[in-house]
């Protein structure tokens, strides 16, 4: 693929409505969504956008420090800066004022928080879980992250992209991480608390005691119908209704997202749409904190491009939202990256919103981002390097999922070099030459020093059987 960079002065602006459907019509996508989703929208919502940290963070602050019965709070990384902190000392407050506080962290995403951290927080009276361990009797379990992204302080909720740290806050003068949240009021709210419960006990192994504050439904507090798509893996269905969303999508489809590495069949979908007269685009980040993440999607723009989407990449610090808009119709906001670890591997939680008035406000959104974007098209010469003006980010730690994922990809980038069964570019030459360093590396290895190989794999087979031969026996009794 050959492309250049061309900066996107002012993207035609699509329209943002949709002419009503007939019933039929309608009343057959809605059956479709809530078939694919796994759950029925709740009406009678109120819901906020928020952008950033800057508008996030405080909403969150707030509701945590009004709260008077609960406080559930999970979120894949907290870190011990001055933004982490902050948060602990308003949960352990409102602890100590009798309030039950629950913290749910993930093992990886917060591998390198202290655990003075989390000490702190449970002598303040938090009950802290740890999700997923690595454990002995599971040896690709720990593969399986809680990237989820949510608060619940009373009858308010938060379903977010963001994590807890000084990136998102721009702490030290620092621009802060681009990311989306929401801010949720009404019935939906209880669905947030049912799916904290489901991921609280399989944190710790037993079901927690309710209250009638987590059991109850908040009334009515709007006019919003919602979805909450609680993510586990193999369940598939936030896919399914991303592949639904792009089938029957009729004018326009706008994603945002951190890590796209988009399977075959969802590329696929996109590519139909943009050929049916769909208006497509995808903001990407330009500088990603996780390298490889922007090689593989790099690798993906050439059937995009060829099909008639249109490709941004972000000019900011980091792109981290995660959000879709569909005929100023249907949204998506979460923690739900479009690659398969978020689709299959991780625990997940997003909000699909169906109100024509917030789904503008997030294809607006969404044109103030394009704004400070690069647009990638198709051209006779080769991708040029990034733009030194971009700041460098500092490269952190990834959820294995994320890294299976961009194995599949890598994967599936040198099946296509070598069975020639789709086209590549210069685009994926990066790729491709890494596939095939790997490759003689372990050719060379296998020849000069085959036990470099041959052992480890006779211990992680023995580890297997000897997991399977517990488990059975387990599993009998």
């Amino acid at each position: 693929m050959a492309i250049r960079r061309a900066r996107h002065a002012s993207a035609a602006s699509a329209s943002s409505g949709l002419s009503s459907p007939r019933p039929f019509t309608q009343m057959a996508a809605e059956r479709l969504l809530s078939r694919v989703a796994g759950v029925a929208p709740v009406p009678g919502n109120a819901v906020d956008l928020l952008r950033d940290g800057a508008e996030n963070y405080p909403a969150w602050l707030d509701a945590i420090a009004a709260a008077t019965d609960e406080i559930d709070f999970e979120n894949y990384i907290i870190r011990n800066d001055a933004t982490g902190r902050l948060f602990a000392d308003a949960l352990g407050a409102r602890a100590r004022a009798g309030v039950r506080v629950r913290l749910l962290y993930d093992w990886l995403g917060c591998l390198t928080t202290p655990r003075r951290f989390w000490r702190e927080l449970r002598l303040n009276g938090v009950e802290v879980r740890c999700f997923n361990r690595p454990r002995l009797d599971s040896p690709l379990g720990w593969f399986s992250r809680n990237h989820r992204k949510t608060l619940r302080a009373d009858g308010v909720g938060f379903v977010a992209g963001l994590c807890v740290g000084d990136v998102w806050s721009g702490a030290d003068g620092v621009d802060p991480w681009r990311d989306t949240g929401v801010r949720l009021r009404g019935p939906v709210v209880a669905a947030l608390a049912c799916a904290f419960e489901g991921s609280w006990t399989h944190a710790g192994g037993a079901v927690a005691a309710t209250t009638a504050a987590t059991t109850a439904a908040p009334g009515p507090a709007g006019s919003v119908a919602v979805r909450v798509i609680d993510s586990r893996p193999a369940t598939m269905g936030l896919y399914r209704f991303d592949q639904l969303i792009a089938g029957i999508a009729r004018r326009t489809l706008w994603l945002t997202d951190a890590y796209f590495v988009g399977t075959t069949s969802y590329v696929k979908a996109l590519c139909d749409a943009a050929r049916d007269g769909v208006d497509v685009r995808l903001l990407v980040p330009g500088a990603s904190d996780i390298p490889v993440a922007k090689a593989l999607s790099r690798a993906g723009y050439r059937p995009l491009l060829e099909a008639g989407c249109r490709v941004f990449e972000w000019n900011g610090p980091m792109l981290h939202a995660k959000t879709a808009v569909a005929d100023g119709r249907w949204a998506r906001i979460g923690s739900s990256n479009l690659n398969l670890a978020s689709w299959m591997g991780n625990w997940e939680l997003d909000v699909a919103i169906e109100n024509e008035g917030f789904a503008g406000q997030l294809a607006a959104m969404f044109e103030r981002d394009l704004q400070d974007a690069t647009e990638i098209v198709l051209d006779l010469g080769r991708i040029r390097a990034p733009d030194r003006t971009r700041p460098s980010l500092p490269w952190r730690r990834g959820s294995p999922g994320r890294l299976a994922a961009g194995a599949i990809g890598l994967g599936s980038t040198v099946r296509a070099a070598i069975t020639n069964h789709r086209a590549l570019g210069p685009a994926e030459a990066r790729v491709t030459g890494v596939g095939g360093a790997i490759l003689l590396v372990v050719a060379i290895t296998l020849v000069a020093v085959p036990q470099v190989l041959t052992i480890p794999l006779a211990v992680v087979a023995t580890w297997l059987a000897v997991t399977l031969l517990i488990r059975a026996w387990r599993l009998r009794r």
